[in-house]
């Protein structure tokens, strides 16, 4: 079950698809965050979905919001998946140990070894402020995404 609004934000550390690291913490005080967990790179609705994200980018990436993807894929991986998509904000990779920051958030399908959809909006604070999970193969709205961003 995914952690519960108005809870902290459980804090991680993780490499994106260029090995650099991203902390939970480097945007505290400083931007909103939109936290997306996504089951695999090169799949068809997560690619249909991170490129939705990418095309409408500056709503999700600008001076108050900062756009963090997750999935269970190796940094390699997402090297790949992220160029040939022109995707131009972080993939984040929760490969190892596997899935752990997905578990913090309660979106690991132990049963399929990877995260489920879920998305969590997540304030300057460290709070998470708007929260939604989908099934595999069901692609969010990311209007949704954007009126929680409008609620902040």
């Amino acid at each position: 079950m995914a952690i519960e609004v108005g809870t902290q934000a459980p804090e991680f550390t993780l490499k994106d698809n260029h090995g650099r690291t991203v902390r939970l913490a480097d945007y505290r005080g400083e931007k909103n965050v939109v936290l997306l967990f996504y089951p695999f790179a090169f799949t068809g609705v997560c690619t249909g979905e991170l490129c939705a994200l990418r095309d409408e980018l500056p709503r999700f990436v600008n001076d108050t919001t900062q756009l963090l993807a997750v999935s269970n894929d190796s940094i390699h991986t997402l090297r790949v998946f992220a160029e040939q998509e022109g995707l131009e904000y972080p993939l984040l990779s929760d490969f190892w140990p596997h899935g752990d920051v997905s578990r913090a958030y309660g979106v690991f399908d132990e049963e399929k070894g990877c995260a489920v959809r879920g998305t969590f909006v997540i304030d300057k604070e460290g709070t998470v402020r708007w929260s939604v999970e989908n099934a595999l193969p069901d692609a969010r709205d990311l209007n949704d995404y954007i009126k929680a961003l409008e609620a902040l």
